[in-house]
């Protein structure tokens, strides 16, 4: 995947529309997009005046020079602007060259009228056109609206644009780690690697726990180990479980990192129950999280569907934020609309509310039901309070489908184990009737920020159900 979002611009003029009006356009648009751009590591391709006349697209032929420069460039989305009323033909070819990438439409407001009385661009009847062909040719596309280029919603959207490209270019094509089997009574974590091909050409890559306790058993003290232990220790209360644990804790974290580097892996979803406990000897809980704050997404009890879904978050902030990945657990016994999202402590350090109060201990509330709770290696704390966006992707019968809602996390003065936080959200009742009704798991994912949008426009281009709450 390009370190930088590459958007193609297709500059779509018709003649005899008012040309020079066409070029100043463009460069309105360029000029708008610059400080954003660079800020969030976007990089927008366009045709030059050596390219096309006056670096534009009006015809067949610029199409296919257009074609060939994104080809070239990889880009992850197309970006379609009519500058006066823009030629559909041409335009609508450069989308259906490049099928399965992303398009975002828009068209300009118009000038003032010529001392002839006559209109300048008409880029407010040629969109329709072009969303017509669009349409014809059942491309999906996200259309961003009429706009000047120096209004706020305008570079705003070409953010978000560039978010769900991020998204779906990350999400297509990514290769998953299988890290043991998936707990016996866990159905709920059962996945059907087919439709994940055929319609996302993923990859689910396995490793027996036997391989991985062999490597993590095997490593020799290079300077890693210690150096990990020495990390941790300056981030945690870690006394209670003593250095062997934090010891077998970063052998671990070295083999996965291993793994899912050289196995390409952009997630993974990671046995954590009775046999890492009980032959390894400690929970997995704090590597995941530490995976999770390095960039590769880690789920627990092989929730290969759960890992997606924080890979989609991930990627739809630009790789700004990190999730955690949650149990919707409880209703607050006496706050309205607020449920506890929890694991056993499973989340990234970046996100605890109070940097000196992540306390690493033997595992919390299933450890002396399941026969270990003497397993050390669970990070626990309160997360940030702040906006969150709450995801989750089921796959029944083939079709994918994809809860977006948002919440609140609101700080509390609790003390309790794991890592958790109470989040509000508008209305619980419906959100847990959605779980239910719509055969939403148990797991979902959390993160930081209103992704909503970006999440539900990724759908649109995946062919995933949107469920929005």
């Amino acid at each position: 995947m390009n370190e930088w979002i590459k958007i193609g611009f297709v500059p779509a003029q018709r003649d005899p529309f008012d040309e020079n009006w066409a070029t100043e356009m463009k460069k309105r648009v360029l000029k708008a997009l610059k400080p954003l751009c660079e800020e969030n590591k976007i990089e927008i391709i366009h045709p030059d005046d050596a390219l096309t006349k006056k670096g534009l697209v009006r015809d067949d032929e610029d199409a296919e020079k257009v074609i060939r420069l994104f080809k070239e460039k990889e880009v992850d989305g197309i970006m379609i602007g009519t500058m006066t009323f823009g030629d559909e033909r041409s335009a609508v070819s450069v989308a259906e060259s490049m099928p399965g990438i992303p398009v975002l439409l828009f068209s300009t407001k118009e000038g003032p009228f010529t001392e002839d009385g006559n209109r300048r661009a008409d880029a407010f009847c040629g969109t329709l056109s072009i969303a017509s062909g669009l349409h014809r040719r059942k491309i999906p596309f996200t259309f961003l609206g009429n706009v000047f280029p120096e209004e706020e919603v305008f570079s705003k959207k070409v953010v978000e644009f560039a978010q769900v490209c991020c998204a779906v270019q990350g999400f297509k094509g990514a290769r998953i780690g299988l890290v043991g089997p998936r707990p016996e009574q866990f159905e709920t974590c059962a996945i059907n690697e087919f439709p994940m091909i055929e319609q996302f050409g993923q990859r689910v890559v396995p490793i027996s726990l036997a391989d991985v306790f062999h490597l993590a058993n095997s490593l020799k003290e290079d300077g890693e180990i210690s150096r990990i232990v020495k990390e941790v220790k300056a981030h945690t209360d870690w006394e209670t479980i003593g250095e062997e644990a934090l010891e077998k804790s970063a052998r671990l974290e070295i083999v996965l990192k291993k793994f899912a580097n050289e196995k390409k892996l952009s997630a993974m979803g990671v046995e954590c129950w009775s046999a890492m406990q009980e032959v390894y000897g400690i929970s997995p809980c704090l590597t995941m999280g530490r995976l999770t704050d390095q960039g590769i997404m880690t789920a627990c009890e092989v929730d290969i569907y759960g890992a997606l879904t924080m890979l989609v978050q991930y990627f739809a902030s630009l790789k700004q934020t990190v999730p955690h990945f949650i149990d919707f657990t409880i209703q607050h016994q006496s706050r309205d609309n607020t449920f506890l999202a929890w694991h056993c402590g499973n989340a990234p350090f970046s996100l605890a509310a109070e940097k000196g109060k992540i306390y690493l201990r033997s595992h919390s509330i299933l450890g002396s039901t399941l026969g270990f709770e003497r397993s050390a290696g669970t990070a626990e704390f309160q997360l940030k309070p702040g906006e969150v966006t709450i995801n989750r992707l089921v796959e029944y019968d083939g079709k994918f489908k994809m809860l977006v809602t948002k919440g609140r996390i609101i700080p509390s003065e609790d003390k309790l184990r794991g890592s958790w936080s109470w989040v509000e959200v508008d209305d619980l009742d419906k959100l847990y009737r959605t779980l239910v009704e719509e055969g939403f798991v148990h797991h979902g994912s959390m993160i930081h920020g209103d992704v909503s949008s970006i999440i539900i426009q990724f759908c649109k281009f995946m062919g995933i159900q949107p469920v929005i709450v």
